[in-house]
């Protein structure tokens, strides 16, 4: 049997892919992180799954569940908040899984910061603004970050930065970045990106940590720092330019 990775979106439970529905509809087992998935989405299991929250699982006891009900001839959905691609922890899961001998597959999701940049109602990349988007963390009570990936060193790029799980630290985060992009660089700060309780907070670097603070933002959030997130004066992109030479088939 299968263990299928889902991406179940960023917070809204109709953002789950269709295939993801499915997936998760034909499964009579579901793993699942209680304290980001919606619960809403576990409707859509069978009426007999079991159910099992990883909230205070460790590795070794999810790994252990998934490999159980594999043994027990019954296909697993391991539900996954935002995108199993990026900071989702699924890398170390599936090293598991390879090692025990069990078959696995992966349902892409909408991921945090595409779900953040919809809220904010602007393209990350935007034409001769603004073409790199960089996503990221910061080492805290977290897996240290690998040499060369801190922000001070990032940020000299000048590419759109994407934070996850900083905004506890949001004054770390400015004090590393303001040398690079300057205190009226854009800033933004979206938690509970497309949930019913969506906080969308806007500035720049000289005033969003002031701003996360007075909100009591602490987690659950990102911080997207970049000139595109105000571009209002750009060229149109070449892909729909009159002058792009098109040939009808």
């Amino acid at each position: 049997m299968t263990v299928y990775f889902i991406g179940a979106g960023p917070g809204a439970a109709d953002l789950i892919t269709v295939r993801g529905a499915r997936t998760l509809a034909a499964c009579r087992v579901c793993l699942y992180a209680g304290s980001l998935v919606p619960r809403e989405l576990l409707d859509a299991c069978p009426a007999d799954a079991r159910l099992v929250d990883t909230a205070q699982l460790d590795l070794d006891r999810i790994t252990a569940e998934l490999v159980r009900a594999h043994e027990e001839g019954h296909d697993v959905a391991r539900l996954h908040s935002g995108d199993p691609s990026v900071f989702s922890a699924v890398a170390e899961q599936m090293r598991r899984l390879d090692a025990a001998g069990v078959p696995y597959e992966i349902v892409p999701g909408v991921p945090a910061f595409a779900a953040a940049a919809a809220a904010l109602k602007r393209e990350l990349t935007v034409p001769t603004v603004g073409q790199t988007v960089i996503l990221t963390r910061i080492a805290q009570r977290a897996t240290a970050m690998p040499p060369g990936e801190d922000l001070a060193t990032l940020g000299r790029s000048g590419a759109l930065i994407v934070l996850h799980l900083a905004t506890r630290y949001v004054d770390r985060v400015v004090s590393e970045l303001l040398p690079h992009y300057g205190a009226d660089c854009p800033a933004a700060v979206v938690a509970y990106a497309s949930r019913p309780d969506e906080l969308v907070l806007r500035g720049t670097l000289d005033d969003i940590a002031q701003q996360v603070k007075a909100a009591g933002v602490l987690r659950t959030a990102v911080i997207v720092v970049g000139r595109t997130l105000g571009a209002e004066q750009f060229g149109d992109s070449h892909l729909y330019s009159p002058e792009r030479e098109r040939h009808v088939c």
